[in-house]
């Protein structure tokens, strides 16, 4: 018989990778259950709220929801986290916005909202009642929600702080809402953590809020992980 030459030689060597390769993909497919694994979509996690997560005053990578994606993914977690933070807005003005501000695809939400109804004094009746329409429509949507609780500053007396304050945990247990009781915690009043105005977290105070929230937003991973195991099922 006549010696192959070298172009048959690599022809055949292709064939014999091809159907390596395809064994390959069958052994593959059969551990799968019959199917390759798609990679799991990333989950989506929208932070809608005022000025405090928004980044008022910092670039755009050091805003609380940029730090935070970055944390939970050096965490292990396939995630992005939306900015949907509008300084200045009361809990009127999130509410007015909600349907275009979170996304159909939204996994997960975290709601930071009422630092500037207290700024203003409004009636933590109409607070609190925004933010339960607020919840209503996100849980109408199935969206698992984690509330940041916000603290109102003392100058208005103690009869509207404790009113005000009293809002976030008590919605959180009616609810059935994940609570992160205050989201200036650790932060508040520290000159070091916050900008010129001793408001705004500067840099360094986002990370520390991150550091701090970021077991609650994992418990609410935990949620939306199961809220779209369940849908898969279905």
């Amino acid at each position: 018989m006549e010696p192959m030459s070298s172009g048959r030689n690599g022809h055949a060597l292709a064939h014999v990778v091809a159907a390596w390769a395809l064994v390959n993909v069958l052994i593959a497919m059969l551990a799968g259950g019959g199917a390759l694994a798609e990679p799991s979509k990333p989950m989506r996690i929208v932070a809608f709220g005022d000025s405090l997560s928004s980044g008022y005053g910092l670039k755009p990578g050091h805003s609380f929801p940029a730090q935070l994606q970055k944390a939970l993914k050096a965490r292990g977690h396939n995630v992005v986290v939306t900015n949907a933070g509008v300084a200045g807005d009361t809990t009127a003005a999130g509410l007015a916005r909600l349907a275009w501000s979170v996304p159909k695809d939204a996994d997960a939400i975290i709601v930071e909202f009422g630092a500037n109804d207290a700024l203003r004094g409004i009636d933590p009746k109409e607070t609190r009642a925004n933010l339960q329409k607020m919840i209503a429509a996100l849980k109408a949507r199935g969206i698992p929600v984690l509330l940041a609780g916000m603290r109102s500053p003392a100058n208005w007396g103690d009869g509207y702080t404790d009113e005000f304050d009293a809002i976030f945990p008590e919605l959180a247990r009616e609810q059935g809402l994940i609570l992160y009781p205050f989201f200036l915690d650790g932060v508040v009043l520290d000159s070091r953590l916050n900008l010129d105005d001793g408001m705004h977290p500067n840099r360094r105070g986002v990370a520390e809020i991150v550091k701090r929230i970021t077991p609650s937003v994992e418990e609410l991973i935990g949620r939306a992980a199961s809220r779209r195991a369940s849908a898969t099922k279905s």
